[in-house]
């Protein structure tokens, strides 16, 4: 399924999306499937306006150009099996001259394992001259960051140990305009689940703009930077002209303002009570929710044997979660002579009526 088509949500089930209650409103994050649902696992987020990307696993990025990778601030990793992290080495090499950070986070031993595959290349060219690329991984328990680790191209990446960020339990991130909610799923290892959920959506009507004789341009994102921080009214924008403006007066006739989205990442987890209370809880009213269907519900012991959800159950997980749309991914090789039956019966359980849902 391209991963710009949408499942029309069953009528009667949740509310409409913030997106269908306020008509043109754009989110400031676009989300796609890196590859197609056969391939590896990965959602590639791209702000909008913010000239950067985030990563939800780390498995094959070559569909990703170089410019879309150099783009990634972030990158938030389920956990270390292959096909989740093969893409580490292309997104390292292209990041080596940049000198911005590249920031990590995974289960817990990520940073370690991150150091063992550093160390598996050789680093006599680096100096003192060099740009001072930095790289800094950390590992997350489910609940909140325990561990970080730095490495410096100047050092020749040897490891520093520093303090981990401190949010508040379930974050694995936080900055002004979103955050990363997190929760560890049994995959018989922890693997973890993300949601990126934007503080508040703020676009501007251009057309009042104009009344007021105001001229769009980068001055409008500190405005609505401001908005998502609650600051006061009577805090005084700085205009191009050398004036200002009262954010009060820009917020009440210029500005529209509505609630962020919601995009959850839900991957290897073993169909079981647990994990269906931690996905449910993690992708409540999420706009989009993306989750792995690896198999057929009537391969449901091969799904329990590898820990993984099948197609039905991840269905089933997203109409309860009371999401509009849901999109399917990491398919199991078994079924590529059939390539639609997961996607098929995934769409037939989130359409399911809720009993019927729960007895299957």
């Amino acid at each position: 399924m391209p991963v710009t088509e949408a499942a029309a949500k069953p009528s009667g089930t949740g509310t409409l999306r913030d997106a269908d209650r306020w008509p043109g409103m754009r989110w400031l994050v676009q989300p796609r499937l890196v590859n197609d649902p056969f391939s590896d696992p990965g959602l590639y987020l791209d702000f909008r306006y913010g000239r950067r990307a985030i990563l939800f696993d780390l498995g094959d990025v070559s569909p990703l150009s170089s410019r879309e990778l150099l783009r990634v601030s972030h990158v938030f990793v389920s956990h270390t099996h292959v096909d989740h992290m093969a893409g580490f080495d292309r997104l390292f090499r292209l990041c080596l001259h940049r000198p911005s950070p590249l920031i990590l986070i995974g289960p817990p031993g990520f940073a370690m394992q991150v150091e063992h595959r550093i160390r598996s290349f050789t680093w006599n060219l680096l100096d003192e001259n060099s740009v001072d690329f930095r790289l800094r991984a950390m590992d997350y328990d489910g609940r909140r960051l325990t561990k970080a680790s730095e490495f410096h191209a100047r050092e020749a990446f040897a490891r520093r140990e520093i303090e981990p960020p401190v949010f508040p339990d379930g974050m694995a991130w936080m900055e002004d305009e979103f955050r990363i909610e997190a929760v560890a799923l049994d995959h018989g290892i922890p693997s973890l689940a993300f949601a990126l959920r934007e503080v508040l959506q703020v676009n501007v009507w251009r057309g009042v703009l104009i009344e007021m004789d105001l001229a769009p341009g980068p001055w409008l994102n500190e405005a609505k930077r401001a908005v998502r921080l609650g600051l006061p009214d009577d805090h005084a924008i700085a205009l191009p002209d050398g004036g200002s403006i009262r954010l009060g007066e820009l917020k009440h006739r210029a500005l529209r303002v509505a609630p962020g989205q919601v995009v959850a990442y839900v991957t290897d987890a073993a169909p079981h009570e647990d994990n269906r209370v931690r996905i449910l809880r993690l992708a409540d009213r999420a706009d989009q929710l993306f989750i792995e269907a690896v198999f057929l519900e009537c391969d449901r012991p091969l799904a329990m044997a590898s820990h993984h959800l099948t197609a039905w159950e991840a269905g089933a997980l997203a109409r309860e979660a009371g999401v509009p749309h849901v999109t399917p991914f990491h398919h199991s090789a078994r079924y590529l002579s059939a390539h639609d039956v997961l996607r098929e019966e995934l769409y037939a359980s989130f359409a399911a009526p809720a009993q019927e849902a729960r007895s299957a």
